[in-house]
């Protein structure tokens, strides 16, 4: 009968057993599912559109998670649900509101948990004495994926194009 040293028995069972461990060891492959993730963001920002227009409150912060934060001109940050909510109750009661957006970009994590759309918005409203205001400029939202599959905005930043008016003297 063959014998092996004690050494090398134990050194080729513990190459053997290295080699049956390498496949558990073996990252996963993540699908690639960004193309449809990037058009259920296109499809959100489509339906928060809708939302908007409808003055809907509920519909239009629908599309936020519950500790996202909202950048908008003139406004201090938003922080949470609440603060969205009272900024869009607020906001959507402007008289003779029309406020767009028309999304440009979406980029999602080879990941799959983040993403980002930027774009471009224009909004109208009556002022002060029946005097229209406009605003045109460019945001970016940031959304995450939750663990549920629902994309949500994590950050909504938006600024405008117009130039900054000093204040009258």
């Amino acid at each position: 009968m063959w014998r092996m040293p004690m050494i090398r028995r134990l050194s080729l069972l513990f190459v053997i057993g290295l080699l049956c461990l390498t496949p558990a060891c073996k990252q996963q492959e993540v699908p690639d599912t960004r193309a449809a993730d990037e058009r259920a963001i296109r499809d959100i920002e489509t339906e928060w559109n809708k939302a908007v227009a409808a003055k809907n409150v509920a519909q239009s912060i629908s599309c936020y998670s519950d500790d996202a934060s909202i950048l908008v001109p003139n406004q201090p940050i938003g922080n949470g649900i609440d603060a969205i909510r009272a900024f869009y109750t607020q906001y959507l009661a402007a008289p003779g509101l029309s406020h767009a957006i028309q999304t440009a970009k979406v980029d999602v994590a080879r990941g799959g948990d983040l993403a980002y759309s930027q774009g471009t918005y224009a909004m109208s409203m009556d002022g002060p004495k029946g005097k229209p205001i406009t605003d045109k400029g460019k945001y970016v939202a940031v959304y995450r994926k939750g663990s549920d599959g629902i994309w949500k905005v994590v950050a909504d930043i938006a600024n405008s194009d117009l130039p900054v008016v000093p204040p009258a003297k």
